[in-house]
C-alpha cells in the first residue's frame, strides 16, 4: 500500500472544475483518490457568509442554551434532519444525508475568509462520481471528512462519499485461520482508506487530496451502505 500527497493544489474557488484539476495531478495506473470534503464543497459553492444569515428564534434559543454562535447554529439546523444531542458547546445532529456528526458538518475552520462557513456537499456520492469519471477507468474516489467517534477520544477521517468501489468488505461466510466460520465481520473499507489518507491530510498540512495505490478496487456502492439502519441501531 502506498499513499502519496498530491501537491500543487491552490485555494479552490467557487465554480472550479475540480475533477479536471485533480485528473491532471493523479499518477497513471489504478488507484484510489481520497479528496477532502472541504475542497469539494468550495468548488460546488457550498459556502455561506455568516453576515447573510438571520438566526431563527429556535436557533437563538438553542445557541444561548449551549453557548454557540447563533448564526452558525442557524446553519447547523438548516442542514440537519434532526438534533441528536446537545450539551454546553456541543451540538450533534443527523444531516439530511443521514450522517450523525457535530454541527451538521458546518465548518468555520480553513474557510476562505473570516466568518465564512463551509457546508457539506449536497450529494457527496455524486461529487465523488464526477471526480471518478474525470479520472478514467480503473480508479475510485472517496470524499472524506473528519468525524469524532462515540466512546473514543480524537478525530478520524471517514468516507462521506464513494464512487468506483464497494465501501464495505464482508467476510461473512468465510473462515478465519482456525477454520471457524465468520458470522458478523464486515470491514468498513472506505473508512479505513480515508483514515489512512488522513494521516497525510492534517489540518495545517495544506494537503486536501491523497492518492492511494496497492489496494484492490472492486464492487460498487454509496454512502448509504455505511449508514446503519435505524432498526438495527441499539443506541438511537
Amino acid at each position: 500500500m502506498k499513499l502519496q500527497a498530491l501537491e500543487g493544489l491552490p485555494e479552490i474557488p467557487i465554480g472550479d472544475d475540480l475533477p479536471a484539476r485533480l485528473a491532471k495531478l493523479v499518477p497513471p495506473g489504478p488507484g484510489i483518490l481520497v479528496v477532502a470534503q472541504k475542497i469539494v464543497s468550495k468548488a460546488e459553492g457550498r459556502i455561506v457568509s455568516l453576515a447573510d444569515v438571520v438566526p431563527s428564534p429556535e436557533a437563538r434559543a438553542l445557541a444561548q442554551k449551549i453557548g454557540k454562535e447563533p448564526r452558525h447554529t442557524e446553519l447547523v439546523l438548516r442542514e440537519a434532519k434532526r438534533v441528536v444531542r446537545t450539551a454546553p458547546g456541543v451540538l450533534i445532529t443527523e444531516t439530511k444525508h443521514g450522517l450523525v456528526c457535530a454541527n451538521s458538518g458546518v465548518d468555520l475552520s480553513n474557510a476562505p475568509g473570516e466568518e465564512i462557513a463551509v457546508l457539506l456537499p449536497l450529494d457527496p456520492d455524486a461529487s465523488a462520481e464526477r471526480i471518478r469519471a474525470a479520472l478514467g477507468p480503473g480508479r475510485a474516489v472517496i470524499v472524506s471528512d473528519t468525524f469524532g467517534r462515540p466512546w473514543r477520544e480524537g478525530l478520524v477521517d471517514v468516507a462521506i462519499g464513494v464512487a468506483g468501489l464497494a465501501p464495505l468488505r464482508s467476510y461473512i461466510g468465510e473462515t478465519d485461520r482456525a477454520g471457524r466460520e465468520l458470522q458478523v465481520t464486515v470491514m468498513a473499507r472506505a473508512d479505513q482508506i480515508a483514515a489512512a489518507a488522513g494521516i497525510l491530510m492534517e489540518k495545517d498540512a495544506g494537503v486536501p487530496a491523497v492518492w492511494v495505490e496497492g489496494i484492490e478496487i472492486s464492487g460498487k456502492g454509496s454512502l448509504r451502505d455505511l449508514l446503519r439502519d435505524p432498526a438495527r441501531d441499539l443506541f438511537r
